[in-house]
């Protein structure tokens, strides 16, 4: 059996997940969402803000990027988990076109990776606190921890989640529960002895926006959240207000998570910066270090102590960051060389390009990293919620079902893909001081603008003709179809007919055929010439006669 045919490797990626492999409950989906509140990044990342920018700024950047990226986030992981497909494939008939969300796969693996490598430096730290190695070599040895760790995706991922919290929970609530029984731990948590002078001027328009366009990229985090999220199982009476629930503390939720890891980050920032300098409180391990001591009084026992909480960390959180990293390798690469190797197999490609990461230090330039990613990000996300509710619910200009399939979809739809390019670009040309200081620190607000405002124009523009290309006819059931290439069965809603094979294929095969040249949409491209708006519901501002399908 091969890697693409392991189901327990595969997790259905590239296509939709069917009701028989979701077989976890909204707890359990819930639970393995919930690994963001473990990674040790956002201990660093608040500590680099507040030392520069000062609490109050930061606190309120952190404010209004939660609420920019709730609104955005709610509305993507609910099409996800009541989809049952991810983020790429979500991106797909979302305004992209098939080729177009190859871009997106792109944008997304490049998050994935910047907080493996970013989240696997921290971890690599703790390695080399404890156990002196150099950290180049702690480096190589937490890249080579992952990969068996995410083989085997959920089946092992869903089980390790759940055992794990308990132990979490109690180191860091020792921890936390030291910081906030320290003398003067309010004053120290808002005022904390390593603010650098800028940092301490006050509330700044320009501080609070800098921070909050940084944050920004974590509205791309909702990927990962999708990968889980894809395995909801579906809503019943019974369980529907544990499963809305679930969806959005599981999707959302990570943004108030943020602000609440951001109080609890500097309650610890604040008292261990009245012992040791700034340089070791922006290091979680030695930040944890510190505050295990006043608990322990042994400095031995406290790295122990530390070490155990921020390898146990930074586990948890790079078995998401690999795992969906995995997914969008996937599919990245099938749309471009036609082959899927199987999902298990880009494991090693998304922890190798993060070993390099690793090596030329992103430790120390995640801050302008993240910076820069967000504009490019924002645009992404905000495009594809502009056209899931501008676009399909509100007004109409859009095809109300989600298609995803290679054998529909044009290759690239401007309403998405061409929304998010020109927002992006213009983001960027802002990010590097063309049109002047306060646009550059505000450019991912710019790009998220643009981003929703334009789909809808430009959907009217094209009267979407460039939403699907073609149509199968299939059964109106929830049975099974075989695959005419692979002979495996799968869902309805996974298929497609298929004249080059004679008979039905899978999204997947379908993705992978590259003999084909897209015999079944000639005009792959663009539309033809007068060609009618496919799928549209009757009551879309297009001509009546445009309805009929040809």
């Amino acid at each position: 059996m091969g890697l693409a045919d392991n189901p327990q490797m595969e997790d259905y990626s590239l296509r939709y997940t069917p009701a028989a492999f979701r077989k976890w409950s909204p707890w359990m989906v819930f639970l393995s969402c919930l690994v963001g509140i473990s990674a040790m990044a956002g201990y660093a990342l608040d500590a680099a803000f507040v030392d520069a920018f000062g609490f109050s700024n930061a606190l309120v950047g952190f404010l209004v990027a939660a609420a920019v990226t709730l609104p955005l986030t709610l509305v993507i992981a609910f099409a996800i988990a009541r989809k049952h497909v991810d983020i790429d494939l979500l991106t797909r008939g979302s305004g992209f076109g098939y080729l177009g969300s190859t871009l997106t796969s792109l944008v997304y693996a490049t998050y994935t990776l910047i907080f493996l490598a970013y989240e696997g430096a921290i971890m690599a730290q703790a390695v080399t606190a404890l156990t002196h190695l150099d950290i180049h070599l702690s480096y190589v040895v937490v890249s080579a921890v992952m990969i068996p760790l995410t083989l085997y995706g959920m089946s092992f991922s869903a089980k390790f989640q759940a055992w794990t919290w308990p132990i979490w929970i109690a180191l860091i609530g020792l921890a936390l529960g030291t910081a906030a029984t320290a003398p003067d731990a309010g004053h120290n948590m808002v005022h904390p002895a390593t603010v650098s002078p800028a940092g301490m001027a006050g509330l700044t328009v320009l501080a609070v926006f800098t921070i909050a366009a940084a944050q920004l990229s974590l509205a791309t985090q909702v990927g990962e959240q999708g990968d889980y999220l894809r395995l909801m199982p579906d809503p019943t009476a019974r369980n529907r207000g544990r499963w809305r629930l679930a969806v959005i503390m599981g999707g959302p939720g990570f943004a108030l998570f943020a602000v609440g890891i951001f109080f609890a980050s500097t309650l610890l920032v604040g008292y261990a910066s009245t012992k040791v300098d700034a340089a070791h409180v922006g290091i979680p391990v030695d930040l944890f270090t510190t505050v295990y001591e006043r608990l322990t009084g042994n400095h031995t026992v406290a790295l122990v102590l530390a070490g155990l909480l921020v390898l146990l960390s930074q586990i948890k959180i790079n078995i998401m960051n690999t795992y969906s990293g995995s997914l969008s390798w996937s599919n990245f690469f099938s749309r471009l060389l036609h082959r899927h190797p199987g999902r298990a197999a880009w494991v090693f490609l998304q922890v190798g390009l993060s070993l390099v990461l690793m090596e030329i230090d992103i430790f120390n330039h995640i801050v302008e990293v993240l910076a820069w990613y967000s504009n490019v990000g924002v645009a992404w996300i905000g495009a594809m919620v502009a056209d899931l509710v501008i676009n399909k619910r509100w007004l109409k200009l859009a095809p109300p079902e989600l298609v995803f399939h290679r054998a529909h979809l044009y290759h690239v739809n401007p309403v998405g893909f061409g929304s998010m390019i020109v927002a992006g670009a213009v983001s960027m040309v802002a990010y590097y001081g063309a049109f002047g200081a306060t646009a550059a620190a505000l450019s991912p607000f710019i790009a998220l603008a643009l981003a929703i405002v334009l789909p809808p124009v430009v959907a009217l523009a094209t009267r979407g003709r460039w939403y699907i290309a073609r149509l199968s006819e299939l059964p109106e059931n929830d049975g099974e179809l075989p695959c005419s290439v692979c002979g495996g069965d799968y869902d309805v809603v996974d298929m497609a007919t298929c004249p080059h094979h004679g008979g039905t294929i899978c999204s997947l095969c379908c993705s992978t055929e590259g003999a084909c040249h897209d015999a079944c949409k000639p005009n792959a491209w663009r539309p033809p010439k007068g060609a009618v708006p496919l799928g549209m519901p009757k009551f879309a501002p297009v001509a009546e006669k445009e309805l009929e399908v040809a």
